[in-house]
């Protein structure tokens, strides 16, 4: 047996990528093998099925949305048969169990399918009108990528948007008790894909709609690249006077353990109700449904693949804490709503900077090939307190005279730069690379695209490198700024016990 988290290999990595809501509306009815026999369409009835899986299913007369029990040479299994992807595989047969998780049963091992009825799925996710109410804020939801509902096409594998306010409120009535909701589809491509042109538009979009009044801005997007975007927005969108709020989905809302819903009410909540007016990433908070986390754009990374609670601050502690009842803050050094209309936009952006993961024994000819294609930028993530090896010393020297800037930070994410403590990090100082105090590397390579893209001065470069403008820097991390949990440990395991649950 194959064991799928989400319905079918083809579409299994699309809950990562953004909110979504598949809300499949089902309507049963029972009805002998002989009936199922009539008018059977193969493009309908066996959708996506082919080969040895197409075999099994029509030799126990088993159509797509029949509600079986398939016998193996392992076990038994319920649930009801899911239609593939025309991409996926011919092996496995896909069935939704009653516990509302997929897996994939390989058709060599099923000795029988007994069928107990029909389930036929219908992809119309309920329309409602939104209401509006003159006393509540107003909030935009613009969309970056995939959907923040939506409906699967099993035939592709592909995500069919749906991204209403009445497609919002028919999935999550629960939003009209924050505010009056308008949307906006920006653009529609998956986070790894969102470069300059998505980022300076979504900054320009987001000055117009604070130009027109909103009171709150929410971003869908998705998960991957979210802190990258996050970072760039805080540059580009300076003097925010209403909260600018990402969002994403760890897990897509066909699973039980979704967190697509409660992401999407809190962040929503933020932008409504908040007085905290930063750009932020609206996550998990633990793992559990307690509550979100709102994190600084400039201080958040995404540091697992799979949990809900992915997004952390980094060597500082996050703003508040948001619930669908009250948002708590955890901090008082943030910026606050105003009721003008004053912001900054600044979409500069210089696209010739990469980020280069210093490991042992790396060659010179990295750097080389960067300056030989006229790189303007390079941010370093250096081992320890910002080291790299001897011989990349002649490349960083050659670099230097060509008049690239270079920006140390450390890989190990907490931490500071510290180059004045062993010889190599001054040598390399004599080379021309910066300290780049504690900023995380992709906010580093962020922030020298952004600063590059308005000078090409180094002094000034570096003058708007080194000044912290939406909290990338901080004079000291807080001593609960940095905290792991080793499980295993007695102490540890007493602590989770008693408080995780």
């Amino acid at each position: 047996m194959n064991l799928h988290a989400l319905c079918d290999p083809a579409i299994a990595g699309l809950g990562v990528h953004c909110v979504k809501f598949f809300l499949a509306k089902t309507q049963s009815f029972s009805q002998s093998a002989a009936a199922e026999q009539k008018g059977i369409n193969m493009a309908d009835d066996y959708k996506g099925y082919r080969g040895k899986a197409l075999s099994v299913l029509k030799n126990f007369s088993a159509l797509v949305w029949s509600d079986v029990e398939i016998t193996t040479t392992k076990g038994k299994y319920k649930g009801i048969i899911l239609p593939r992807s025309e991409t996926a595989d011919s092996l496995h047969i896909v069935i939704k169990m009653p516990i509302g998780y997929n897996i994939g049963v390989a058709a060599d091992l099923v000795t029988d399918i007994q069928i107990r009825g029909r389930k036929e799925a219908h992809y119309k996710i309920p329309e409602k009108d939104f209401p509006r109410d003159p006393s509540k804020p107003n909030v935009k939801l613009l969309g970056t990528g995939g959907t923040i509902a939506s409906r699967l096409d099993y035939r592709t594998g592909a995500v069919i948007p749906a991204f209403s306010p009445g497609e919002l409120y028919g999935s999550v009535p629960e939003l009209a008790n924050y505010c009056n909701l308008e949307t906006e589809k920006l653009y529609g491509v998956f986070s790894e894909n969102m470069g300059p042109e998505q980022w300076k538009g979504t900054a320009e979009a987001i000055g117009r709609e604070i130009e027109k009044g909103v009171d709150g801005i929410v971003i869908g997007h998705g998960t991957d690249t979210m802190h990258h975007t996050a970072a760039i927005l805080s540059f580009m969108v300076q003097n925010s006077p209403v909260p600018i709020v990402m969002v994403g989905s760890q897990r897509s809302s066909d699973r039980p353990s979704s967190d697509a819903a409660l992401n999407l009410m809190h962040s929503v909540k933020t932008a409504a109700e908040s007085d905290i007016a930063e750009v932020m990433v609206c996550m998990f908070g633990p793992t559990s449904d307690y509550y979100g986390l709102l994190h600084r754009g400039t201080r958040v990374r995404k540091m697992h693949s799979s949990y809900r609670s992915t997004f952390r601050t980094i060597g500082d502690i996050p703003i508040a804490k948001v619930s669908r009842e009250e948002i708590t803050p955890l901090r008082q050094d943030y910026k606050r709503r105003r009721k003008d209309r004053n912001v900054k936009i600044n979409t500069a952006f210089e696209e010739k900077v990469s980020i280069v993961y210093y490991y042992p024994n790396m060659k010179p000819d990295i750097i080389e090939s960067l300056i030989d294609n006229d790189y303007k930028g390079i941010v370093i993530a250096g081992t320890g307190l910002g080291h790299v090896n001897k011989p990349l010393y002649p490349a960083l020297k050659r670099a230097q005279k060509k008049g690239i800037s270079i920006y140390m930070t450390v890989q190990t994410l907490w931490g500071y730069v510290q180059m004045y403590v062993y010889d190599t990090g001054r040598d390399m100082m004599e080379l021309g690379v910066i300290p780049a105090a504690n900023m995380l590397p992709e906010i580093a390579y962020m922030k020298l695209c952004w600063a590059l893209g308005q000078t090409n001065d180094q002094k000034k470069v570096k003058e708007i490198m080194l000044t912290s403008i939406a909290g990338e820097i901080t004079e000291r991390e807080p001593s609960n700024g940095y905290l792991i949990y080793q499980g295993g440990l007695p102490e540890v395991e007493e602590f989770i016990s008693k408080y995780v649950k």
